[in-house]
């Protein structure tokens, strides 16, 4: 089990991994503490007519920079095979602004091969590579030095394993004509707005049942607030505080240091010092928006006049057209995208592309009252009308 500590050591794994058609990757990192992933570990490993190789990539040894593996990522004549990329990619992302490329997700295949939803790596190596695979070491600490032995085999298994599982679907896609399916998944992953938190839009993830305008105005300032000390600090957006916290501020609104002192949820740590002050003034803020900017909450289903017979029938499509296709049924639309559909809506990903072809066309049809549904044998199909 090859660790690699030093920059040249590295250069020469990339330079040999460079001559193959594909690289697997993978990371450990640690999260708990910080705002921004650290990265402990760079699992890589690649296979051809000469045979196996596979390394684990030690970023934190002294002096070793991981601009060669940057420049293999760059290398468009290899293929990057991630399993669910999107936590290793924002780190790549944030350290050198770099996405790999090409990129090859083999959770996304899988749901498009018939694997279900979400396909985890434990299962597609059982179902795939007949291995099975040890995950006991899955919450260690990977920022200790040294590794122990279970550490660095559990790691490597992320790796070498994903080999035979990117071989497998990426055959299966080209059999069935599904490659383009899977590049247009891709899109979403080689986005750099996707590793990008907006402080300005931070606010839209908080769950809150209120709708009045004052109230998201003063909920948007006190949640662009948290985005950014946290990202300044590097640091939990939860340690600055928690969203429940969030929203009873925002409904009490205090103007000073004595309110903040009777709140029941919010950390002592936050009454005090730069937190509080930015809680006071990001609650000034929020009052003082003029009317006629006040944000609104985003459209949701109970917001959408949403036909329940048309939205109970196009789950019935979905479900149809998943089980003809072989593909999951999350990845081809969502639950809201069928209350959205039913609503009439129309501006969506479920209508767009490879969806379109394989349930979008008919589930406007069906909107539309121009296809029924009818049994045939054990199978739903649609009839024109």
């Amino acid at each position: 089990m090859q660790t690699i500590t030093t920059t040249t050591d590295l250069a020469a794994f990339c330079t040999e991994a460079a001559k193959r058609p594909y690289v697997t990757v993978d990371t450990e990192f640690l999260r708990e503490r910080t705002y921004y992933s650290k990265l402990c570990l760079v699992q890589l490993a690649y296979r051809d007519e000469n045979g196996d190789d596979a390394v684990l990539v030690d970023p934190l040894a002294d002096g070793l920079s991981l601009e060669p593996l940057y420049d293999l990522f760059r290398d468009e004549g290899v293929v990057k095979v991630f399993h669910a990329a999107r936590q290793d990619l924002e780190i790549f992302w944030v350290d050198a602004q770099v996405i790999p490329s090409p990129l090859f997700d083999t959770q996304v295949a899988a749901m498009v091969c018939g694997y279900g939803d979400q396909a985890g790596y434990e299962t597609l190596v059982r179902k795939i590579a007949k291995a099975p695979l040890d995950k006991s070491s899955r919450f260690t600490d990977w920022s200790r030095r040294p590794l122990t032995d279970a550490q660095k085999t559990y790691a490597l298994g992320d790796v070498t394993y994903l080999r035979d599982i990117y071989e497998v679907l990426s055959e299966r896609l080209r059999s069935t004509g599904r490659q383009k399916w899977v590049q247009e998944e891709m899109a979403v992953l080689n986005d750099p707005a996707t590793y990008t938190s907006d402080p300005e839009t931070a606010w839209k993830r908080i769950k809150t049942r209120t709708t009045s305008g004052r109230f998201l105005a003063i909920v948007r300032e006190l949640a662009k607030f948290r985005e950014t000390y946290a990202q300044m600090r590097d640091i939990p957006r939860n340690r600055v505080y928690k969203d429940d916290a969030l929203v009873e501020l925002a409904s009490t609104k205090p103007a000073d240091d004595n309110d903040l002192s009777r709140s029941r949820l919010l950390q002592r740590e936050a009454r005090k010092g730069d937190i509080a002050q930015g809680i006071l003034d990001a609650v000034r803020r929020g009052q003082a928006v003029p009317q006629d900017r006040l944000p609104k909450v985003p459209g949701g289903a109970d917001k959408l006049q949403v036909n329940p017979a048309i939205a109970d029938m196009l789950r019935v499509l979905l479900k149809a057209k998943s089980e003809e296709t072989d593909v999951a049924q999350k990845l081809i639309a969502s639950s809201a995208d069928l209350d959205a559909l039913a609503a009439g809506q129309r501006d969506m990903d479920a209508l767009k592309g490879w969806r379109k072809e394989v349930f979008g066309r008919d589930a406007i049809l069906l909107t539309e009252g121009k296809v029924a549904l009818a049994v045939d044998g054990a199978r739903v199909i649609t009839v024109p009308r």
